[in-house]
């Protein structure tokens, strides 16, 4: 391990560093796949490729403002892939699916490597400020931590589709 900043400072960027590589596992897979490849259902019955991706975007995009970075590029992604199932609405293209992927993930690529480990540990938008004072592990650094691990997850779906 590297012994250039401080203990806090190496945590952050590992976490950074995790959360990128999970991003760039997703686009990797996701990009390289065609229209007729992202209708593939994870499982009978189950939710399509494309909607998987289209998920995983509209929770990235949310971190935006979750993190208190400012606000959200793509709030009407959320009403097909995370307030309906799949297949009950029309959803985006793919096309228009990975140019706000690669937007929304480039901006907060570059926008949390900005927060200093103090930073991290402040309080998310999720929690009111008087829950915070309760629960302080509520903060920017374990919602990043939730997220990796959301990614992660469905991620983990999405390469078992043969």
């Amino acid at each position: 391990m590297s012994t250039n900043g401080s203990v806090e400072t190496q945590l952050v960027d590992s976490a950074l560093r995790t959360w990128q590589q999970a991003v760039d596992r997703a686009t990797k897979l996701f990009s390289r796949l065609n229209e007729q490849e992202l209708e593939r259902e994870v499982a009978p019955e189950k939710n399509r490729l494309i909607y998987l991706w289209g998920h995983l975007l509209a929770v990235s995009d949310a971190m935006y403002a979750q993190l208190r970075l400012g606000e959200r590029l793509y709030p009407e992604f959320d009403a097909p892939f995370l307030k309906a199932p799949d297949k009950t609405v029309p959803l985006p293209s793919a096309k228009e699916v990975k140019a706000a992927w690669d937007e929304v993930h480039e901006r907060l690529r570059v926008d949390m490597a900005k927060l200093t480990p103090a930073e991290w540990v402040e309080r998310h938008a999720v929690v009111s400020e008087e829950d915070f004072v309760k629960e302080p592990h509520r903060n920017r650094f374990t919602l990043l931590q939730g997220r990796t691990a959301h990614l992660g997850f469905h991620l983990g779906q999405a390469v078992l589709v043969k």
